[in-house]
């Protein structure tokens, strides 16, 4: 009988924090320039020079461990990690190894129906998030290599996950999630491909229902969440197609060629014995006291996940809708004002989700760059909502007009003679021209065929060019058809 597998995954993925400095010097933290400016004698690792604590990193790594869940350690502390490797210009990591500032806490994604029968939430655990210092870079360029030390001693919180991960689905939904945490929390920029998140991910495979882990492999710096499943579908297929043959797995650093479609061997896994580890004589230990705890915990804003079910709640959305609307803080927060101002909050969600996220992505630009309030577009959706002006008026005239600054809304609804008609003698007269232009459609909506009812309210509305109110419509046409049926 052919073992089946069961993939074991936990990732481990670097934040790059969003400080004005690195992590102990005074150096830019910011991407790109010209390769080795950012630098100066601390980060670069000069005899005699000292690091002093980033107090902007230790806040902005407080505000993830408390939304995460995690436990905050009050004293935590740091070591050095020895490698040596030409961007690692003191031939050691600044890091957190026997205590890190935060331990425990979960992330909450939806699970794979294919490797647990049910796409019900889970919660997957984390081991710990610690404080350190990036690496420089390196460039292979034929027979060489370059080093940029721009980036070295910029602040990282490393995020452990447990190893409660069962799919490559899931792996990619949790570091989606992480994602979306850290840009909500304004911590990081996020950027992938510029590499303000970079995820390891670690799998080992077991027959299924074991409960002893199989060998390890980690693949490392995947940038993107699509690599990230696709580096794990391929590894998943070589290791089971090795283990089923009788193979043995070896622990081992691999990358993934995503031109090749395929993972390779870089390295043998190193053990932590291997790094020699030892307390950082140059730093004192990290100290959070109760008041500063609370201070960062009461800074949080509404996280994500509270959002989300707000929205659920008090909008009746989906759970896509919700998620949609918190692509971003200042997205969700624009939805709220407009949702509060109108009060209209599933009308004002459908706005946003329809033809703002439209202009937003046919002009490539930001809310800010739009140009739009929140104010004018929450007048908007409730005079589309009371019926003062017709959601395809409102959306092929107002709206541009807003945008180009013209005037307010009352103001072009008027100036642009965009007011509904619901006078019930002008509204009346244009449903009896209608039924009487049609009346076979007319005769069978008599006889019971209400389907009909949508195709003649259409040629009322469009008759009118917009203008008249669906209400009044309705209205007049159950008062002619009450008086076909009495007469």
């Amino acid at each position: 009988m052919e073992t089946r597998w069961e993939a074991v995954i936990g990732l481990e993925v670097h934040v790059q924090l969003r400080t004005r400095s690195k992590l102990f010097c005074a150096c830019a933290n910011a991407y790109g320039g010209e390769p080795n400016t950012r630098t100066c004698p601390v980060c670069l690792g000069y005899p005699g020079t000292l690091p002093t604590l980033n107090d902007g990193a230790v806040k902005a790594a407080l505000a993830l461990g408390l939304a995460l869940g995690a436990r905050i350690n009050s004293v935590s502390g740091f070591d050095r990690k020895q490698y040596f490797y030409p961007d690692l210009p003191k031939g050691y990591q600044i890091t957190q190894s026997r205590v890190p500032f935060a331990e425990g806490g979960w992330l909450e994604i939806p699970g794979d129906p294919s490797a647990r029968g049910s796409d019900a939430p889970i919660r997957a655990g984390l081991v710990r998030a610690h404080l350190e210092e990036d690496a420089g870079k390196s460039f292979h360029e034929g027979p060489w290599t370059l080093v940029d030390l721009n980036r070295a001693g910029v602040p990282l919180v490393e995020v452990v996950g447990a190893p409660d991960l069962r799919s490559p689905l899931e792996a990619s939904e949790w570091f989606k999630t992480l994602h979306q945490l850290v840009t909500y929390l304004g911590i990081c920029d996020g950027n992938l491909e510029e590499g303000s998140l970079r995820c390891d991910a670690n799998l080992s495979l077991r027959p299924a229902g074991a409960e002893t882990f199989g060998t390890r492999v980690e693949i490392k710096n995947l940038n993107s969440f699509r690599f990230l499943r696709q580096a794990l579908d391929f590894e998943i297929q070589r290791q089971s197609a090795l283990l089923s043959a009788g193979g043995t797995v070896v622990q081992e650093t691999r990358g993934w060629d995503e031109k090749a479609g395929e993972t390779r061997p870089q390295r043998t896994k190193e053990a932590a014995m291997d790094y020699r580890f030892f307390p950082e004589p140059d730093l004192p230990p990290l100290v959070i006291d109760a008041e500063e705890l609370e201070a960062a915990r009461a800074a949080l804003p509404e996280l994500p996940a509270a959002r989300a079910a707000r929205y659920r709640a008090a909008a009746g959305l989906g759970a896509d809708e919700a998620a949609t609307l918190l692509q971003s803080r200042a997205f969700a927060d624009f939805y709220d004002a407009v949702a509060e101002g109108s009060g209209h909050p599933k009308a004002a969600a459908h706005w946003m989700l329809g033809e703002v996220s439209r202009l937003l992505n046919q002009r490539g630009t930001d809310l800010d760059g739009l140009g739009l309030k929140a104010g004018d577009l929450a007048l908007l959706v409730r005079r589309v909502a009371e019926g003062t002006v017709a959601h395809g008026s409102a959306k092929e005239a107002l709206l541009p007009a807003l945008l180009a600054g013209e005037g307010g809304v009352d103001d072009l609804i008027a100036a642009k003679g965009l007011a509904q008609v619901s006078d019930p003698g002008a509204v009346g007269r244009a449903v009896a021209e209608v039924l009487a232009a049609h009346p076979q459609q007319t005769a069978a909506l008599k006889a019971g065929q209400t389907k009909l009812r949508g195709f003649l309210v259409g040629q009322v509305l469009k008759a009118g060019q917009g203008r008249l109110s669906p209400a009044a419509v309705n209205e007049a046409l159950d008062a002619l058809l009450a008086e076909g049926r009495d007469g």
